[in-house]
């Protein structure tokens, strides 16, 4: 199944430790609202598919839950603020991008996802205007990490990079199974209906 995903010379700019949850099955959420750097000033989903590229700077201890802390720590091991090249290690596929407006819906999320009730309020209410969006990610592990070399174009606070070296497509295993995916989605539909 993953040798059919068509691979995009783009990424999508995560907390690491995040990118660690998603990669170990551990959650299938992002929360966007844009970086501020970004062009549009807002997020967009400009690509359905792409790789995850493990952001270090913005990372904070106490916005994370207690469980996945120590996992920080872990990913801080292979970041220097002048490492010459970026390790990525999953690729995405965007399933669904559900945009909430209001706490009382993203509170249903709560328990789905590594972050305290505090920094999902904060992504919520920064840009108050525009939503939040929640992408519902299926995630595939590469059999090997790709190092594509860091460009000054990737640092800064954005959502994308487009890659701009030509890089290695190893083969690639989603993290989870159909079954197990299609469960955890109809999890995370049911809490936003209510159900």
């Amino acid at each position: 199944m993953s040798e059919q995903v068509e691979r995009q010379a783009v990424a999508l700019k995560e907390w690491a430790v995040s990118v660690k949850a998603l990669q170990e099955g551990k959650q299938i959420i992002v929360m966007r609202k844009g970086g501020i750097v970004e062009e549009t000033r807002e997020f967009e989903l400009i690509s359905q598919s792409f790789y995850l590229m493990p952001a270090y700077e913005h990372q904070k201890k106490e916005l994370l839950k207690e469980a996945f802390r120590d996992a920080l720590d872990e990913t801080l091991t292979e970041w220097s603020p002048d490492m010459p090249k970026v390790k990525l290690t999953a690729y995405a596929i965007a399933e669904r991008d559900i945009e909430i407006n209001d706490q009382e819906t993203l509170d249903k999320l709560r328990d789905l996802h590594i972050w305290t009730d505090t920094f999902a309020e904060e992504r919520l209410k920064w840009k108050r205007k525009k939503p939040l969006h929640v992408l519902l990610l299926r995630v595939y592990e590469l059999e090997e990490p790709v190092y594509a070399p860091m460009r000054p174009a990737y640092n800064g606070c954005k959502s994308w990079v487009r890659l701009e070296d030509e890089v290695e497509h190893p083969p690639m295993r989603p993290v989870m199974s159909d079954e197990a995916f299609k469960r955890e989605t109809e999890r995370i539909l049911s809490a936003l209906s209510g159900q």
